[in-house]
């Protein structure tokens, strides 16, 4: 009887992941649907998007969350001053975990004489896969 239960749970296993996989391989992802220009994708994080985690900002050197990611924690950080990226690199692609707004500014001295523009931090996140200008420097917000 024992044998019969574990056959019968390694079948079913094994079909719920092969559904899983899939249900991940055909479904469009998030930015094949989105018009060009729509807004950031807010909730969870997109297929392939996984090593952000909850409470960090993370930052990509590349578009679609590409080349190399850097993560801040608010525990390493003063909210609402100007962070700026080390010298001489930028962002492209960049996700907020952190349950606040956190403001990213084509200037790495958080002027707003540059682009700049702010990610809500709520629920999943907020996830860009494309900035629209190099981001150098990010402020996070109390709220």
């Amino acid at each position: 009887m024992r044998t019969k239960q574990t056959q019968l749970r390694a079948t079913i296993t094994a079909a719920a992941l092969g559904i899983a996989a899939l249900a991940a391989a055909t479904a469009p992802s998030a930015a094949a649907l989105a018009p060009a220009g729509a807004a950031p994708h807010a909730g969870a994080a997109p297929p392939g998007r996984a090593g952000c985690g909850p409470g960090e900002l993370c930052l990509w050197t590349e578009p679609d969350y590409g080349g190399t990611r850097t993560t801040y924690e608010l525990t390493g950080l003063t909210t609402e001053s100007c962070t700026a990226l080390p010298e001489g690199s930028s962002a492209q692609a960049l996700a907020n975990r952190t349950a606040r707004p956190v403001t990213t500014y084509q200037s790495a001295e958080c002027e707003e004489t540059g682009d700049f523009e702010t990610y809500p931090g709520r629920g999943g996140g907020t996830w860009a896969p494309e900035s629209p200008y190099q981001v150098r420097a990010f402020k996070i917000w109390e709220s």
